[in-house]
């Protein structure tokens, strides 16, 4: 999978020029790469466009121009990139009203560890959850998870072959069962892994 290294990103002044095409593009691929399960989750699965975006925002932002605060970016934002064996997808719990949200928040403790992901004919694949730091507390989950979903060679061979895919959420508060994916998001996630 390409990497996103300090020489591969644009420079402050360059991104100025170019950041509405960029922005463009970036938005429209991410319409592929999208899922919702349920009416409140949804996950964003991340590939180097999504991320190296993500970090160009955040230099231009924070105005960063030096080489420690740019190794810092991507530190922060890098891991997010699949390695060809899995997908990670930043999950968004989703409740317009904040009396509502907060009081979900409470009940849906330990849902970042309940979804998963099926390729036809094989066991379902669990998240592993927010790695870089707990996201919850015992009183409540966070609104954004960063998620992880390893793959074998089987299921990434199968996924290319062509099987069916599909994601769900078997939490006692929240559950989503087999909702199948669309071919567009299937086709832009298989891009993901590799053979």
């Amino acid at each position: 999978m390409p990497s996103i290294t300090p020489g591969s990103l644009m420079t402050l002044e360059t991104y100025a020029k170019v950041r509405q095409e960029f922005r463009a593009r970036v938005m429209a691929h991410k319409k592929n790469r999208k899922v919702h399960l349920g009416e409140n989750v949804t996950l964003i699965f991340e590939d180097e466009l999504t991320v190296r975006y993500q970090i160009q925002e955040m230099l231009r932002a924070e105005k960063i121009f030096d080489e420690d605060g740019i190794l810092a970016e991507l530190d922060a934002y890098g891991p997010l990139v699949p390695d060809g064996a899995n997908w990670k997808a930043t999950m968004m719990i989703e409740y317009p009203d904040p009396v509502e949200r907060a009081a979900r928040l409470a009940k849906l403790i330990g849902i970042e560890d309940k979804v998963w992901v099926r390729v036809n004919g094989c066991d379902p694949v669990y998240a592993i959850a927010d790695e870089d730091m707990e996201r919850e507390n015992e009183e409540k989950t966070s609104a954004v998870h960063f998620l992880r979903f390893e793959f074998t060679g089987e299921m990434i061979k199968a996924l290319h072959q062509g099987v069916s895919l599909s994601m769900g959420i078997d939490h006692h508060a929240y559950e989503v069962t087999a909702e199948p994916v669309p071919a567009a998001v299937r086709e832009s996630l298989i891009k993901d892994l590799t053979t």
